[in-house]
């Protein structure tokens, strides 16, 4: 049996700690907070086999909440840590006296950076304490170690984007809005800098390969303990950034300008908007219910410059869960007999890219790398999940210079009085059964192919191209003026082609107007075969193909 305390037992991160350690019957969660009637209650509701204990516990008795319960371990998710007053490290200190190992998922960059104050009585009284044991820094430092296997990393851009359906805590609110808009300490080539807290920003893609990215987002500079204790952990780093992308969007990119200008007219802290910005958030949750992850590392790759990314997504509720995974993989670890070494420090180097891989296996959280980035659509949008694809579609997605596919289709098209008419516009395919289908590749020299698709008497022709900026990993097609951002989602049996983004040149077009439909490619029978439906809200379907290619030339 282990017996873990857990102060704020019941908030944002320690429930979801308890939720990821409720299935273990050798564990006995003491669930602590002020309220003790919400203890009990989300005690009550918690489920699971492991003994669970609702304590109403200020922290300030904790020493004698220690000598009553006796944990095996304390971990402190409570916070906001940057908020502790004269005495921060008043718990930690309290495990060391009582000789009881501890961890937090402090958020509070000097809160982490400064634990190691503690580390000579940590390492008298053969204890860990181990400071921001969560997503920052953990899996930074995680993924970066991963990285500096295959790169000599030299600048790491990151970001976080939660869920829109997440929640966000008061405490975590009002730590963020403490330091929006004042200088946040951040390691810019090789040197200590500043930047604006929640003003500095840049736009990023989350794309695991083979899977739909998220939409870019904005990513705001925020103040977490990676920006102080990752560079010393890691010499050859000379340029560290970390931002988060809060959703909705348009309270984010206010929060942006007001950060902006506190900065530029010295204004008070944010803080007192805590009330406000945390209903405003948690009003009404929009988009989709999915979050993810990124870090993007530039360096050297024997003496030449390169690139590499690491990308996490996480769908529905199993993103939230993530900040507190951290905790309970070293809860698991000691279980296992596998303690940490006595002294007080920042959690990092205490999990490997692997660990978080038990974690996340079961749930509905995908990693993928991306590396130096090739010029054609298909294999840039896929990464290296495009060489999983059979060979014949990698063969027509590769096509060369010049290359030409045949086959047979069949053609139907939607009964709407408006449906003809955007047929005739975008040249879809006239109806018919079995039609003889021919495809032209061509490919230019900066990657550009254009796809010149005969049905019977009808041509129709478009390019396609890689997507760059807010069309990172998107395949990026135009018919004559409108352009349309295309999403790949690999599953091992098909490709399935998805709409994401359309415009008419650089103007972006609603995306409740955007045209959409199933569409697919998959090999079977030894033929390359292709289905493509176009619907178009408050028209209706406007035309359906499908059938089978096979090469008449490739290559050249």
């Amino acid at each position: 049996m282990m017996k873990i305390l857990v102060l704020g037992g019941y908030g944002v991160f320690g429930g979801r700690l308890a939720q990821l350690l409720k299935d273990d019957p050798g564990q006995t969660l003491i669930l602590a907070g002020r309220d003790g009637q919400k203890a009990r209650a989300f005690a009550e509701t918690l489920g699971g086999v492991a003994k669970v204990l609702p304590l109403a516990l200020d922290r300030r008795d904790i020493v004698a909440a220690l000598a009553q319960h006796r944990p095996d371990l304390v971990v402190d998710a409570s916070g906001p840590f940057q908020a502790y007053g004269d005495d921060p490290y008043l718990v930690p200190k309290a495990a060391i006296a009582a000789r009881v190992p501890y961890l937090d998922l402090a958020d509070g960059a000097d809160f982490v950076a400064g634990i190691g104050a503690l580390d000579a009585s940590a390492r008298a009284a053969g204890v860990f304490v181990l400071a921001g044991v969560s997503s920052f820094p953990v899996l930074t430092d995680a993924v970066l170690t991963a990285m500096e296997q295959h790169l000599q990393v030299t600048e790491l851009v990151g970001g976080i984007a939660p869920s829109p359906y997440a929640g966000v805590g008061k405490n975590v609110l009002r730590a963020v809005l403490g330091y929006a808009g004042a200088p946040v300490r951040l390691w810019r080539q090789g040197k200590p800098a500043t930047g604006i807290g929640l003003g500095d920003s840049r736009i990023a893609t989350v794309a695991v390969p083979g899977k739909v990215p998220l939409h870019p987002l904005r990513f705001s500079l925020v103040d977490v303990p990676d920006l102080r204790v990752i560079p010393a952990a890691h010499p050859g780093l000379q340029s560290l950034w970390i931002g988060a992308a809060p959703q909705p969007r348009v309270l984010h990119r206010l929060l942006t300008l007001i950060a902006l200008a506190r900065a530029r007219l010295r204004l008070p802290s944010l803080a007192p908007l805590t009330p406000l910005a945390h209903w405003l958030l948690n009003l009404h949750p929009m988009g989709e219910h999915r979050g993810g992850m990124f870090l993007a590392a530039q360096g050297l790759r024997d003496g030449q410059p390169a690139s590499l990314s690491w990308h996490l997504l996480a769908e529905g509720d199993d993103g939230p869960l993530i900040p507190s995974m951290a905790v309970a993989l070293l809860v698991g670890k000691m279980q296992q007999g596998q303690t940490q070494n006595p002294g007080a420090r920042a959690g990092i180097g205490s999990l490997t890219l692997d660990d978080y891989a038990t974690a996340f296996a079961g749930r509905s959280i995908l990693t993928g790398w991306r590396r130096d980035m090739p010029i054609e659509p298909y294999p840039r949008a896929l990464g290296p999940v495009f060489s999983d694809l059979p060979a014949q579609m990698q063969t027509l997605h590769h096509p060369g210079k010049h290359a030409v596919w045949t086959g047979r289709a069949d053609v139907t098209r939607g009964k709407g009085p408006l449906a003809p008419l955007v047929a005739t516009l975008f040249r879809f395919p006239k109806v018919g059964q079995d039609q003889p289908v021919e495809v032209t590749f061509t490919t230019d020299a900066q990657g550009r192919e254009t796809w010149a698709r005969r049905f019977g008497a009808r041509l129709m022709r478009s390019t396609q191209e890689a997507g760059t900026d807010r069309d990172e990993a998107l395949i990026v097609e135009r018919f004559g003026p409108f352009r349309f951002g295309l999403a790949l989602d690999w599953d091992g049996t098909r490709l399935q082609i998805i709409p994401r983004r359309w415009g008419i040149g650089r103007l972006p077009l609603p995306r409740f107007l955007m045209p959409h439909g199933p569409a697919w490619e998959e090999v079977k029978d030894d033929r390359f075969r292709f289905h493509v439906e176009i619907i178009l809200p408050l028209i209706g379907p406007v035309v359906r193909y499908e059938g089978w290619l096979r090469p008449a030339s490739a290559g050249g």
